[in-house]
């Protein structure tokens, strides 16, 4: 036998002995697929079967809430509020669940943190699912691999939540994407979302590629070729999952041009997905006059937000420290916002030190947790409104200090930059800043402008607000959730 045939000899018994191989192999990975499919399938029917249960016993459908931190106080529990007002004044006959992690509260108080903090009352009570597991999607549990870390434990989070109770219609409202294909495809509910903020943005990505220091972008990585482009991989991959589970979404709700983006260029559904701003109390800060405060021995600096990292309150006590070093007239600088767990607690002893540190301790001060009334007292004896989160999604804080009459300065970026802090009617609503310098100056600028020119800004930002208001979110909310809702009655 010559060594060609051989050869070919030796190839025939190879291919023999693979085929051999994988045969029961392949069988093995039809029968493991089949066994997926058919335990979907049999997930799927004891889900449904709970909720027809529900609905025989209920005779109504229910519309359901994705939202762990629901008592949070902050601008995305307004929206939450807000539009649960707005559906159960539409529609009479639906019931209404908030899935929710708060377990040290009830629901009776939630609803009444909800009043004391937004002046939001609903016409009838909800039913509230409260969930054990919410650990699962907090950032402190996952000290690398955040994003995914937190993504992987909203889906146990919303199985929870799934298993608990079955609604007719699954609404994200916080910003968990990858809850949206659970609740569809196993839940077999129309499922709909209102984005915030992406959960990863291009911007990001842009900040790893640069190797810029951030929040979430810590030194040691930004310093570090290899650190940076294993992040950009890693950021990409996650922006693909991403965008798989926000593409499951029936209907996309937006709060800005800034997010519209984003999530477009995302989750590729732009035909599902419409711009819903959210709603903010312009109504109640009408009252506040429009009176000249520079005859005032302490004129005060107003901060509205959540002491979260992005939020970046450093970056405002440094730049009132700049201003104050210029000029040492009668100033203070009142931070306003909520805490949300013992992480932001924490943040909030970080930036008194910080205040210690820079000498100004005496200058600044921290209202936390705060009733609407104080918030409004505050507004109304503030000379400038002061916001320095970049790449915010919206700026709800923005909007209630333009509506108070306040003069804003506001990052340059994100939604304060697109949508609030535009010119109306050709006239000037606002500043914009981007770091310490520039915000000190924009400071000095607004406290040295005359009389007549801070009037106009003024009446010009109050005036640019009310495309804003309760009103304004309720019809566009309504209008959007319209295909969703109309699932209800087939």
């Amino acid at each position: 036998m010559s060594a060609h045939d051989q050869l070919a000899l030796c190839l025939c018994e190879i291919t023999r002995l693979l085929w051999m191989l994988l045969l029961p192999l392949g069988f093995l990975c039809v029968l493991l697929i089949a066994v997926l499919v058919l335990l979907v399938l049999a997930i799927r029917f004891w889900l449904q079967s709970l909720r027809n249960a529900r609905r025989a016993r209920d005779g109504r459908p229910t519309v359901a809430f994705f939202h762990p931190y629901c008592n949070a106080g902050g601008g995305g529990e307004r929206v939450l509020w807000c539009a649960i007002r707005a559906l159960q004044n539409r529609y009479a006959d639906i019931n209404f669940v908030v899935y929710t992690g708060d377990l040290g509260v009830t629901g009776l108080q939630i609803l009444e943190g909800a009043r004391r903090r937004f002046n939001i009352v609903l016409p009838r009570p909800v039913q509230f699912v409260f969930l054990r597991h919410r650990l699962l999607v907090e950032p402190g549990l996952f000290p690398h691999f955040t994003l995914l870390g937190q993504s992987v434990g909203s889906i146990f989070l919303g199985w929870e939540a799934l298993t608990e109770f079955v609604p007719d219609i699954y609404i994200d409202s916080m910003g968990y994407a990858f809850t949206l294909p659970l609740f569809r495809y196993l839940g077999g509910c129309s499922v709909g979302s209102y984005v915030h903020y992406p959960t990863i943005s291009t911007d990001m990505l842009s900040v790893v590629r640069e190797r810029n220091p951030r929040f979430n972008n810590p030194d040691y990585i930004s310093n570090s070729l290899f650190l940076s482009a294993f992040k950009v991989v890693y950021y990409c991959f996650f922006a693909l999952l991403y965008g798989m589970a926000g593409s499951c979404s029936d209907l996309i709700m937006v709060n800005s041009s800034w997010t519209l983006d984003h999530i477009i260029s995302l989750w590729h559904s732009p035909n599902r997905t419409s711009v819903v701003y959210p709603p903010c109390d312009v109504s109640a800060f009408l009252d506040i006059p429009l009176e000249d405060d520079g005859d005032r021995k302490c004129r005060s600096i107003v901060s509205i937000g959540q002491f979260r990292p992005e939020k970046d309150h450093r970056l405002q006590i440094r730049a009132f420290k700049k201003v104050l070093d210029r000029r040492r007239e009668g100033l203070k600088l009142v931070l306003i916002g909520g805490c949300r767990n013992q992480e932001d607690e924490d943040r909030v002893l970080m930036l008194r030190g910080l205040c210690q540190q820079l000498g100004v301790a005496d200058r600044v001060e921290f209202k936390l947790n705060v009733p609407f009334e104080e918030l409004k007292r505050e507004l109304g004896e503030a000379t400038i409104g002061l916001h320095t989160m970049w790449n915010e999604h919206f700026g709800i804080g923005v909007v209630e200090c333009m509506a108070a009459g306040k003069i804003i300065l506001a990052h340059k970026s994100g939604g304060p930059k697109l949508d609030i802090v535009v010119p109306f009617e050709g006239g000037q609503t606002g500043f914009l800043a981007d770091d310490e310098d520039s915000y000190a100056d924009a400071i000095e600028q607004i406290l040295t402008l005359p009389l007549a020119s801070r009037m106009q800004i003024r009446r010009n930002a109050r005036q640019s607000v009310a495309r804003f208001s309760d009103q304004e979110f309720e019809a566009c909310f309504l209008a959007a959730m319209e295909p969703l809702m109309g699932t209800l009655e087939r």
